[in-house]
């Protein structure tokens, strides 16, 4: 869905002007549109709605119009500083995890920051990102506190795989993002030695090398290096995204359970990873 728009979660918090930043440097790659969502949630009793906005109570009216100016102002900078992008914003009504779950079978990609408030509901880190990252129908991409979004950062895109279906889904998606940026891929499998030691490791190598070969030949110029680190897969991916400019990784792989819909690894990156994170599934 080349086409398709990436979904902001913007609720004017810091870590919402994160994501649409990381947001915006994707789109100046892929040239899709990009769209502001505000999810607002009204209140049955006085509280924070979002910076720059009042409080208020069911129906304040007054509260809805300030969130619109606030998404349309936002809008309106973005596009100003990137003239040749498509950006617009919306308000729309409900739970924040639920609609962006909705909103995302429509999306080509959903960009979520870590915390956030007044549309967020005084997001816990990575509360909402979770829900929204395991019921989602489009790659979800969580920027966290302090995460540089933009091509300044050197570093490779990282990604996990362990020879499931879903984590060569997530290999394809972390490809065409070094491709497009022009940056190494680092293709990470985690294995844990049997009784006889590493003996099993070239064998394990070869399956690697194997899957990853496909996106060799795709993208010929593409400086790719596959390692197999012993240990957990969520240790080495965390440890990896110390100086990656992202970590990608499908919603749950060979050690999920049959009706998990987001793994642990997946869960531990939200929570713990130094740079983005990206949370591909299946459409």
């Amino acid at each position: 869905m080349r086409d398709a728009e990436i979904l902001v979660g913007y609720d004017g918090s810091t870590d919402a002007s994160r994501a649409l930043d990381w947001a915006l440097d994707e789109a100046r790659h892929s040239g899709q549109p990009v769209r502001l969502a505000y999810v607002f949630e009204w209140l049955t009793v006085a509280g924070w709605v979002g910076p720059g906005v009042a409080p208020g109570v069911w129906p304040d009216d007054t509260a809805r119009r300030q969130v619109e100016d606030l998404v349309r102002r936002a809008a309106a900078d973005a596009t100003a500083a990137n003239p040749g992008l498509t950006i617009t914003g919306q308000v729309y009504d409900g739970p924040p995890a639920l609609v962006l779950q909705e909103r995302s079978a429509e999306a080509g990609m959903l960009v979520l920051g870590s915390r956030g408030h007044g549309g967020f509901g005084g997001l816990l880190a990575g509360s909402t990102a979770v829900a929204v990252a395991a019921h989602a129908r489009c790659p979800v991409v969580v920027v966290r506190d302090g995460d540089a979004p933009s091509d300044t950062s050197p570093g490779p895109v990282a990604v996990g795989v362990d020879g499931s279906e879903p984590s060569q889904v997530a290999l394809g998606f972390a490809a065409e993002r070094a491709a497009q940026r022009q940056v190494p891929l680092r293709v990470l499998h985690a294995w844990t030695p049997g009784p006889g030691g590493p003996a099993g490791v070239p064998d394990e190598q070869a399956a690697i090398e194997e899957t990853v070969e496909p996106w060799r030949r795709t993208f010929a110029e593409l400086d790719v290096t596959v390692d197999l680190v012993p240990g957990s897969p969520a240790t080495m991916l965390i440890e990896a995204s110390r100086d990656a400019r992202l970590v990608v990784v499908a919603t749950r792989g060979r050690g999920g359970l049959a009706g998990m819909l987001l793994g642990s690894v997946s869960q531990q990156l939200i929570q713990h990873a130094h740079c983005p994170v990206a949370v591909v599934r299946e459409r």
